[in-house]
C-alpha cells in the first residue's frame, strides 16, 4: 500500500520529504479510524466517569482556595491603595476599582465553579 501511495504522489512531483509527510498522515488517519472502530466503548466511559468523580472531590478545595486568594488580593490591594493615597498619586481611584474588581471576580468564580460541575459547594 505504501508503494501505491508513493506512486500516486510522484505523479504530482512532490519532494521526498512531502511524500513521507503525506504518507505518515494517511497512516495516522487509518490508525485512528481502526482504533475508533474497535467497538469497545465501556473502557472510555468508565475512565470518564472516574475522572468526573475525582474532579468533584477537588471542587470544594478550589472554592476555598479562590476565597483565600481573594482575601490576599484584598489585603495587598488595600496596602497598595494606602501607599498611593499617602504619596498623593493621581490614579488612586483606578487602583481601588481594580482591587475591588479582582475580588468580585474571584468570589464570583468561586460561586460559579460548583455550578459548572453541577454540585453544591460545602
Amino acid at each position: 500500500m505504501k508503494e501505491k501511495i508513493e506512486t500516486f504522489l510522484r505523479q504530482y512531483n512532490l519532494s521526498r520529504r512531502a511524500t513521507m509527510l503525506v504518507t505518515m498522515m494517511i497512516f495516522g488517519v487509518i490508525t485512528v479510524l481502526a482504533q475508533n472502530g474497535a467497538g469497545d466503548y465501556s473502557a472510555g466511559t468508565d475512565a470518564l466517569t472516574q475522572v468526573t468523580t475525582e474532579i468533584v472531590k477537588y471542587v470544594p478545595i478550589v472554592v476555598k482556595l479562590c476565597y483565600a486568594i481573594a482575601g490576599v488580593v484584598a489585603v495587598v490591594g488595600a496596602i497598595s491603595v494606602y501607599i498611593a493615597m499617602n504619596n498623593e498619586e493621581q490614579d488612586v481611584k483606578k487602583k481601588i476599582m481594580m482591587t475591588v474588581g479582582a475580588c468580585i471576580f474571584l468570589i464570583a468564580a468561586a460561586q460559579a465553579l460548583p455550578l459548572f460541575f453541577g454540585i453544591s459547594a460545602t
